[in-house]
């Protein structure tokens, strides 16, 4: 398919493997579509303007700027924290794999997981959180925990970084090795 300057190239490439379903991905400048390949045209220009349109919506939703994070701590600060948890920095970090986040009191200064940039706005948020109480509270007292328990959402966060990270850890089902 052709390009112009708003619309981008497009491959589609049909499979005899592939039976009902339509996937899509970003090459380069192009965007590939797969589909089975018993599909009408009709069917084909319907899912590739479908695909086109999903894949340009993934795109378009901005990564959250270390600014953004700095934004976003001072606005939860003012509405869990009444302005008492101000970071002195909050900035996004790539050498965390094993934690959410952390502070350092001493410096003020909050780090988050660039895991968390594909997660849901809340879930960033109840991190932030988390990361700003240790700001009033160093460790997890129950002070700590009635600072972070103000956030509303913050049972539901807990819960879905809990089943992420046991997830990301999980063997394949039996019956999927290789060895069939």
């Amino acid at each position: 398919m052709s390009s112009s300057p708003s619309t981008p190239e497009v491959e589609v490439r049909r499979s005899r493997r592939r039976r009902r379903t339509v996937s899509a991905y970003r090459d380069g400048e192009r965007i590939v579509v797969l589909i089975p390949a018993t599909m009408s045209k009709r069917d084909e220009a319907t899912w590739v303007a479908d695909m086109v349109a999903r894949i340009e919506r993934q795109e378009r939703r901005k990564v959250r700027s270390d600014d953004d994070l700095v934004a976003r701590a001072a606005t939860l600060n003012d509405d869990y924290f009444g302005g008492l948890a101000v970071p002195a920095s909050v900035r996004w970090v790539t050498n965390q794999n094993a934690r959410w986040g952390s502070c350092t009191p001493s410096d003020r200064s909050i780090r988050l997981s660039d895991r968390l940039q594909k997660m849901p706005g809340w879930v960033v948020d109840y991190v932030l959180v988390h990361e700003l109480a240790h700001l009033l509270e160093s460790g997890h007292t129950p002070q700590f925990w009635a600072w972070v328990d103000r956030y509303p959402r913050a049972e539901k966060a807990k819960g879905y970084l809990e089943g992420y990270s046991a997830g990301a850890r999980l063997e394949p089902p039996p019956g999927t090795d290789d060895k069939e």
